[in-house]
C-alpha cells in the first residue's frame, strides 16, 4: 500500500491545496494531509480547527484524511508507514525553501521520498497568507477555497477584525 503525506500550516486550506490533494489522491492508495501544530507561529485556526476544515474539503475523496502533528515530519511520516512527502511549488522561491527542506528530511531519514507537484496555473497565485489579507481587508477570497469551508472561514475572519 502506498502511503504520501502532504504537510502544512492549512491555516486555512485553498483551492491550491485541494487541487494538490485531489491529484495525489489518484496516485497513491492513501494521502494523509498533515496540519503541523506548530506552537511558534499564531495561525487563525487552531490544528483542531484546520484539521476539521480540510475534512469537510475532502470528504469526497475517500483515500484521504487529515490529521496534526507536532514534531519532525520524517518521525511523523514514518509513524504513519509512509515513505513520499508531497510538496506544491507555486513559484521558484518555493522551489528553493523545499529543496532545502527535502534534502534535510533525505539526511534524517534516506528511505523518505519527496514529490513536487507544480500547482495548477489557476492556483499559483493563491496562498493561506494572501487569503486571510484579501478577507480582513473585506476583499472577495470566495473562489479561492473550497466552497464547503468559505462561510465559516469568512465568519472567523469577520469576528477577528
Amino acid at each position: 500500500m502506498s502511503i504520501a503525506v502532504y504537510p502544512g500550516s492549512f491555516d486555512p486550506i485553498t483551492c491550491g491545496h485541494l487541487d494538490i490533494i485531489k491529484r495525489s489522491s489518484r496516485m497513491f492508495d492513501e494521502v494523509i494531509v498533515a496540519v503541523l501544530n506548530n506552537s511558534s507561529k499564531r495561525p487563525l485556526f487552531s490544528a483542531v480547527e484546520r484539521v476539521r476544515l480540510i475534512e469537510k474539503s475532502i470528504a469526497g475523496l475517500p483515500n484521504c484524511r487529515a490529521m496534526y502533528f507536532d514534531g519532525l515530519l520524517v518521525d511523523f511520516v514514518k509513524q504513519q508507514g509512509a515513505s513520499v512527502v508531497i510538496k506544491g511549488l507555486r513559484a521558484i522561491s518555493d522551489f528553493e525553501y523545499e529543496f532545502q527542506m527535502a534534502l534535510l528530511n533525505k539526511k534524517l531519514n534516506p528511505d523518505i521520498e519527496t514529490l513536487f507537484m507544480v500547482t495548477n496555473a489557476n492556483y499559483s497565485y493563491i496562498s493561506s497568507s494572501i487569503v486571510k489579507e484579501i478577507a480582513d481587508l473585506g476583499g472577495n477570497f470566495a473562489d479561492l477555497l473550497p466552497s464547503e469551508i468559505y462561510e465559516e472561514v469568512k465568519q472567523k475572519i469577520e469576528k477577528g477584525r
